[in-house]
C-alpha cells in the first residue's frame, strides 16, 4: 500500500505536492469515490483517476526470490535493516511488494509482484494455497506429536494446524546417560500465522533451529541459490491463478 499522492506523482501526471492540492480539490477519485484525505493509501490494484482520467497501471509482474535468514519481507525497514527488494536490481521499476512474508530467520521461497488481485489468491485462506516448509528441530519428533500438529494447537487464541507433516529424517546421538537427536519434519501449510511453524513446534517443546520453505503453490525453489531471484514465466503464473480457483471453496 502506498500513499495516494505518491502514486498520482509516480504516474507522471503531476508533482507530490500538486497531487496533494489535487486530492484536497476533490480531483481524484478511488474506484469510483471521490478522496480527499491525504493520509488514504491504495493498492497497485485499486483503479485511481485524477479529473476523471484513470491512470495508467504498470504491467503485472511476477518475481521468486529465495530469501536469505536476515532479510526483512518488506519493501523497507524502520531500522534500516536489508529488505527483500533490495536482493533485485534497481533495472526494475514496477513497484513491487512480497506475497506474504517469511520470518527475518525464516529462508526460502518468496514471491514479489506489483499485482494486489494475484496476492489476495495466494494469501487468502479460502483458496489453500499450499506452502510447504522444513524444519530442522531440536529433539525427537514423534508420529503422535504429528498428529496433533494436524488437528491443531492453540497459542495466544490462535489455532495453528498444518495440513500435512511427515519426518523426513531424524538423527540420534547417544551419550553416557542421555539420549540427543535432531529432526527433519516437512509441514505443509495452508495458513499464514505470525512465526506459524516455529509457535507450534514451542507448543510441543521443541525450538527450530532452522527453517526454510521449499515450496508455494505449484512452484519449488529448485536449484535457485539463496539470495538471488528469477521471473515467473507466463506458465508458471497461469498455474498459480488455476491452481487458486481450483481450491477455493
Amino acid at each position: 500500500m502506498e500513499r495516494l499522492q505518491k502514486v498520482i506523482a509516480k504516474s507522471g501526471v503531476t508533482s507530490r505536492r500538486k497531487a496533494e492540492m489535487y486530492i484536497t480539490e476533490g480531483r481524484v477519485k478511488v474506484n469510483g469515490k471521490t478522496v480527499t484525505e491525504l493520509g488514504t493509501k491504495v493498492s497497485p490494484s485499486d483503479r485511481v483517476e485524477v479529473d476523471q482520467i484513470e491512470l495508467e497501471k504498470e504491467e503485472p509482474v511476477y518475481y521468486m526470490v529465495n530469501k536469505p535468514r536476515g532479510v526483512i519481507s518488506a519493501v523497507k525497514d524502520d531500522k534500516d535493516r536489508k529488505v527483500v527488494t533490495d536482493l533485485l536490481p534497481e533495472e526494475i521499476e514496477e513497484r513491487l511488494f512480497p506475497v506474504g512474508r517469511l520470518d527475518y530467520d525464516t529462508s526460502g521461497l518468496l514471491l514479489l509482484t506489483n499485482d494486489g488481485e494475484f496476492t489476495q489468491r495466494l494469501i487468502h485462506p479460502k483458496y489453500q494455497m499450499d506452502k510447504v516448509y522444513v524444519a530442522k528441530v531440536n529433539g525427537l519428533v514423534s508420529k503422535e506429536e504429528l498428529t496433533k500438529l494436524k488437528k491443531g494447537i492453540v497459542d495466544q487464541g490462535e489455532r495453528l494446524k498444518c495440513v500435512k507433516a511427515r519426518i523426513i529424517d531424524s538423527n540420534v546421538k547417544k551419550g553416557k546417560e542421555v539420549k540427543e537427536g535432531k529432526s527433519i519434519v516437512e509441514l505443509t501449510l495452508h495458513q499464514g500465522k505470525n512465526r506459524q511453524v516455529r509457535r507450534m513446534f514451542e507448543a510441543l517443546g521443541y525450538r527450530v533451529e532452522k527453517l526454510k520453505r521449499d515450496r508455494f503453490g505449484s512452484l519449488s525453489l529448485g536449484n535457485l541459490p539463496t539470495g538471488e531471484y528469477r521471473k515467473l514465466t507466463p506458465h508458471e503464473v497461469k498455474q498459480l491463478i488455476a491452481l487458486s480457483k481450483q481450491n477455493v471453496k
